[in-house]
């Protein structure tokens, strides 16, 4: 089990939309660790992130969002991290050592989930703009990931319940795991490079009306 600042934090990354807010505060409550979203803290200390993007440009929030990952990591437990922070060397550097989640979500399900976001990136470009930005950063969710779930059509509350199941079943839960240590995927989760995250997982086509909202911002 995860037992406080001994244990290896838990870092979620994964597509705009996939609920890594929502499923990593519920983790962190279910473990009783600390939970950091680095979205909430940049926007806390600089304001909102569209208006931070149009006044600086995206280089300087990717620099930002890098030191915001580096304090979240050191604080452990469990963190969240926008969709695009793992392109930063710095952030993918801040996050080793820690238990990798890659969360992934089709286009069908998160399409509802974005309707009228102000990210930056997807503003204007809506879903279509979301299938691009996945696709280009794809290789390094995989690349990063320890275990994979899909949130498509489940409950983020169940998807918690999973990810909580295998943090405790996997080793180095109180230590620190080894840099070489083999990436492994859930029961029930498709394990990293197997499928392109973002692809639908065998079930209906139609996504869960009850599937929830995500409440993250960043892009």
């Amino acid at each position: 089990m995860l037992s406080g600042s001994t244990a290896a934090p838990i870092v979620v990354i994964g597509p705009m939309g996939a609920g890594k807010s929502s499923v990593g505060r519920r983790v962190a409550k279910a473990l009783g660790v600390p939970f950091t979203d680095t979205d909430r803290v940049i926007v806390r200390e600089h304001g909102p992130l569209p208006q931070f993007f149009a006044e600086h440009g995206e280089p300087a929030f990717r620099e930002l969002e890098a030191a915001a990952v580096r304090q979240a990591v050191l604080t452990g437990g469990v963190v969240s991290v926008g969709g695009g922070a793992v392109m930063h060397p710095d952030t993918r550097a801040a996050m080793a050592g820690a238990h990798v989640v890659l969360l992934t979500v089709t286009a069908e399900a998160v399409a509802a989930r974005i309707v009228g976001s102000d990210r930056p990136l997807i503003a204007a470009g809506g879903i279509t703009a979301w299938q691009r930005i996945l696709d280009e950063r794809a290789d390094t969710y995989a690349e990063l990931a320890h275990a994979v779930f899909d949130t498509s059509r489940r409950p983020m509350s169940r998807v918690a319940e999973d990810i909580v199941a295998w943090v405790r079943s996997t080793p180095g839960s109180d230590a620190e795991p080894t840099p070489a240590a083999p990436r492994t995927a859930a029961p029930g989760t498709a394990t990293p490079g197997t499928a392109a995250p973002g692809t639908a997982p065998p079930s209906p086509a139609a996504p869960s009306p009850a599937a929830p909202t995500s409440d993250e911002g960043a892009p």
